[in-house]
Order: structure tokens, then C-alpha cells, then sequence
């Protein structure tokens, strides 16, 4: 039998006031602790108590599922992998302030990308009333109970020995799918985090391979798909295929939960795609073609000195701009020795670079650009691409500004100001696919094609999210001629991709058998085509079987 302790303090001072008839306390101040109780009183655990302290804050249905499933089903520790621009920070947010209302969570932990901090500090200020501080000075880690950090910031010292002495009431990370390999500095600092309840958000808990999705959920949940080993066993059957797909299934139901926008009752306004051809000049195809022989003459004379993904890269920035070919030429001269083969072939095409005086794709984007007449976000994949544009823009009267993954904090932040209330354009690299909300803009132009499906979303999802009161316009460019044109025939009109469900297409791939990622065998059959037809009939092949799996259902 239990020890039972009884409390009998407030016998003696209540005995006083009966031998005295007082003094009483107000009959008004005792009515307001009753009501002060009955407002904290939890009178059904499995209901969401925060939504009376959050009056201006109207969450969508899925978003307050997906809190109830975390709180009552999951413990606290979940996986959030809706798909881009359905709310995992509302998710998070109230997930957070539940567990604050409860008394369950005090100490809390916000890791995100750099560019991110901002954002999240004031959506959890202004949105759920937070006291969330942006971390600045290394005080802060101890001083405030709500900290927004980079986890680039939090791992370096003096600052992880801060927060690795620190017992966590709940640890958030964003973009997660960063911590994908077990092997990284990042991934071993956040399993070392103390923390009683955990959430990872990502648009994408599985990119590449089903370790990624096991080192994910062994971060959350420890043990939770037995060891590594056992893992392998029992559910991968290569790196991207799995099987016993039902009980794997099962096993990541119980941490993870993705929302599709396919779901239904999630309103989202019109996605409008248009694709803009573009005719390279004389001087632009004469490069285009050089740089297509260099690529294929060295790719089966020196595959060992130039790796497949540094040729195919070569030949898609010359679609992209002179700037960005000159660049990847400049650092390959440097590289190769001084008795090399391919030196003359280098300086051949450089020689060719400066013959060109035009530069169509960015003529065509200016006449695109004041055709819109309304802010842009241009999409590029290369640096060099991205600062010539912005010389291009500017001797066109139209005003912009750069966002890239090198930027600081603070000067992401001034960017993002700066286009919503200064310029007209914004001049992203995929940093600016990450996270950031830009739903005051409704125009994007993809001025390079990713292959990555995935990546192509996110960037999309910038401005076609929950939130988007205007139908988005996405313009997608590319060069008559070139393997620009192909890639954009073959992912956006053959398979239809803008209409597809993002991760369909994963599933597609495996069940064609395909051994690596949709982009692998891309390269593969641009690299081994020995003419321009016949990398034609393969991809035309490739989106034929492509969509021909669509439209069967999986077995």
C-alpha cells in the first residue's frame, strides 16, 4: 500500500476565520478564480484546448487532424510531409501551442534554414502568440524559452555546447529531409539534441533511396524499424524499392503523416502552364552544337576525366547563358593538364563564346517580363546565369534583385522585403525554392528546367500555397533544338507532369524497373545516344512507357 500524504496547512488559517467571521475575500474575486480554473481546466484530453486562445487563427480541417493525430496517436514525435503549400508550419504551430496550453512543453528548440528564421519567428509571434525570439547573441539559447535558430548556427561552438546542455521540452526542425544521411555533421549534432517531443517537417521524406527514409524516422523514433540491418531484411529490396510494402506502410503511418492535394476539400487556385519556345541565334546554336560534340567525343574517349554529370551540366548551361557555359569551360581548362587533348577543344568553344553578341532567352524574358507587367520570380539554376541577368534586367529599365544560398540571414530578409515592396523581380537559384512564402507574387518563370520533378514543385509551391487568392501563371522556357526542348517535351507535356501527383512519379519509376532516379537514366540516354534521333525515340519511349504505367493501376 502506498504512503498517502495529506495536506492540512489550511486547516489552522481557515479555523481562524470561522472563530473570527473573517475577514472574507470578495464574493466577485472568488467567482473570478473559479472561472480562471474552469478556462484552464483540460476537460477532454484527445480535443485541441489551444484553438480558444488562437480567436484570429482559422486552420483548415487536415491541419487540425493532423495536431490530433501527433497529440493523441503519435506522442508528440511525428514526421510532417504534407505536400508543398498545405501548412506544415500551421501544423507545427498548433501542435506547439497545444502542448504550451497543456503545461507539457516550455523549453522549445526551432532549427530551419537560415533564410527561414525570420519568417518562422513572426508567424509563431503574430499568428499563435509565441514569444518566439530570432537567435542572435549566444545568451539567448538560456535566456528565452522559444528560439528560432539556423542549424548551421546551432551546431558550431560556443553555441552547441549551449544547446546540447539544454533538456528540451520539444525540438522542431524544417526542410529535414537535409538530414537524410546518418554520416553528416548535422545528423549526429540533432540526435545528440535532448528532447522530450520532436517534429521533422519535409515536402520530401523520400528523394532518393529508403536509407534516407530510415535514417529520418531512426532520428524521431530510435529502433522504431529495428536496426538498420533488420531493416534492409525485412523491407528493401534495392536502394529506391521496397518490399512488404503493406507493413512498411503500416510501420511509417504510425510517425509520419502527408496530406496530398489530392485529398479533396483543400481549395487551391488555378495552376496556368505555358511553355515559351525560344530560337537560338546562328552564333548561339554553333555553340550549342560544339559543345554537344565536345560532350559526346570526351564522354566515351575520357569518361574518367570527366565525369557524366559535369558534361551533361556543360551542355545545359549553354541553353541557360554564355556566362554560365564560360565559367564551367574557364574551370575545366584549369583543371585538365597542359598536354591534354581536350585543351584545344576548350579554347575552340570559348572562341565561340565570344563571338556571340545576342543572347535570346534573355530577350525573350524582358519582353516576357513587360508583357506580365507585374511582379516575377525568374528561376535559373547557375550563378553565373543569375548575375548576368540582373546586368540584363537592369540595362532594360527593370528592377530586381538576387536570392541565393550564399546570401546571410538578414540578407535574405532584405531581399524578400525589397521585392514586396521595391522591384519587380526576384532572381532565385533553388535556394529560393526552399521554404519562403512569396504569395503576393503570382507569375513565375522557370527560365532552366530542373529534371528533378520534386524540385520543380517546390519551387512553385513559393507562391501556390493556402493563402493564394490569384491564379498562378508558370512560364517555362526553353530552346528550339536543344536538349532543353526535349527534357521539357518529355517531364511537362508527355507525362503530363504539372497535373501528376508529386510522388506518383517516384512510384512510376519503380515500377518501370528503372535502377536509378528518373534524372540518372535521363543522363544516361543523352550520353549514349550517338545523334540527336535516337536521344529523341529513347525519351519519346521513356514517356510512352511512362504514361502508359499511369494510366494502369498498380497490381
Amino acid at each position: 500500500m502506498p504512503n498517502i500524504a495529506f495536506d492540512r496547512s489550511w486547516i489552522e488559517p481557515f479555523a481562524h476565520l470561522m472563530q473570527n467571521d473573517g475577514p472574507w475575500h470578495k464574493w466577485e474575486l472568488f467567482q473570478l478564480a473559479i472561472e480562471a480554473e474552469e478556462a484552464q481546466a483540460v476537460t477532454a484530453f484527445d480535443q485541441l484546448q489551444c484553438l480558444k486562445y488562437l480567436p484570429h487563427l482559422q486552420p483548415y480541417p487536415h491541419q487540425l487532424q493532423t495536431a490530433e493525430r501527433v497529440l493523441n496517436e503519435m506522442r508528440g514525435r511525428a514526421v510532417l510531409a504534407d505536400e508543398v503549400g498545405l501548412g506544415k508550419t500551421i501544423e507545427a504551430g498548433l501542435i506547439m501551442k497545444e502542448y504550451m496550453v497543456r503545461g507539457l512543453a516550455k523549453k522549445i528548440l526551432i532549427l530551419v534554414p537560415a533564410s527561414l528564421v525570420i519568417q518562422w519567428t513572426k508567424e509563431l509571434n503574430q499568428k499563435f502568440g509565441i514569444p518566439a525570439v530570432a537567435q542572435k547573441k549566444e545568451y539567448m539559447w538560456r535566456q528565452y524559452d522559444v528560439v528560432v535558430a539556423s542549424i548551421d548556427t546551432a551546431k558550431r561552438d560556443p553555441h552547441r555546447r549551449h544547446v546540447l546542455d539544454i533538456d528540451y521540452d520539444m525540438l522542431i526542425i524544417d526542410e529535414a529531409h537535409k538530414l537524410k544521411n546518418k554520416r553528416t555533421r548535422n545528423y549526429q549534432f540533432v540526435k545528440e539534441i535532448r528532447k522530450k517531443y520532436c517534429l521533422l517537417l519535409t515536402a520530401t521524406p523520400l528523394q532518393n533511396d529508403m536509407d534516407e527514409l530510415y535514417n529520418l524516422i531512426n532520428l524521431l523514433r530510435p529502433g522504431h524499424l529495428g536496426h538498420s540491418s533488420a531493416f534492409a531484411a525485412n523491407y528493401v529490396e534495392g536502394k529506391r524499392q521496397a518490399k512488404n510494402n503493406e507493413k512498411l506502410k503500416e510501420e511509417i503511418d504510425k510517425v509520419m503523416i502527408r496530406n496530398k492535394r489530392s485529398d479533396g476539400g483543400i481549395h487551391f487556385t488555378t495552376r496556368r502552364v505555358q511553355s515559351v519556345p525560344i530560337e537560338l541565334s546562328p552564333e548561339e546554336m554553333a555553340l550549342y552544337q560544339g559543345v554537344t560534340r565536345f560532350v559526346r567525343e570526351h564522354y566515351r574517349s575520357e569518361a574518367g576525366a570527366l565525369n557524366a554529370l559535369a558534361l551533361i551540366t556543360l551542355q545545359r548551361e549553354v541553353c541557360s547563358s554564355r556566362e554560365a557555359a564560360f565559367m564551367t569551360l574557364y574551370n575545366l581548362y584549369r583543371r585538365t593538364a597542359e598536354d591534354s587533348p581536350i585543351r584545344p577543344s576548350i579554347m575552340e568553344l570559348v572562341e565561340m563564346i565570344k563571338r556571340i553578341e545576342t543572347h535570346s532567352k534573355a530577350a525573350k524574358t524582358v519582353e516576357l517580363i513587360k508583357q506580365i507587367n507585374d511582379k516575377v520570380i525568374i528561376f535559373t539554376e547557375y550563378r553565373a546565369t543569375q548575375n548576368y541577368l540582373q546586368k540584363y534586367l537592369h540595362e532594360h529599365g527593370i528592377t530586381s534583385v538576387p536570392f541565393r544560398g550564399g546570401f546571410k540571414r538578414s540578407k535574405k530578409d532584405w531581399m524578400t522585403d525589397l521585392f514586396q515592396n521595391r522591384v519587380q523581380v526576384l532572381i532565385a537559384t533553388e535556394a529560393g525554392g526552399e521554404g519562403i512564402n512569396l504569395q503576393f507574387c503570382n507569375q513565375v518563370i522557370n527560365y532552366d528546367m530542373p529534371w528533378n520533378p520534386m524540385r520543380v514543385e517546390q519551387r512553385i509551391g513559393r507562391v501556390h500555397r493556402l493563402g493564394q487568392q490569384r491564379d498562378v501563371f508558370i512560364y517555362n522556357l526553353s530552346t528550339t533544338g536543344t536538349i532543353e526542348e526535349h527534357i521539357l517535351h518529355l517531364l511537362y507535356e508527355k507525362i503530363d507532369l504539372f497535373e501528376m501527383v508529386i510522388g506518383e512519379l517516384d512510384e512510376i519509376v519503380e515500377r518501370l524497373n528503372l535502377s536509378n532516379s528518373l534524372e540518372e537514366n535521363l543522363i544516361s540516354i543523352i550520353l549514349e545516344s550517338r545523334s540527336e534521333k535516337e536521344m529523341a525515340l529513347k525519351l519519346d519511349n521513356m514517356g510512352q512507357a511512362i504514361r502508359a504505367v499511369k494510366r494502369t493501376p498498380p497490381t
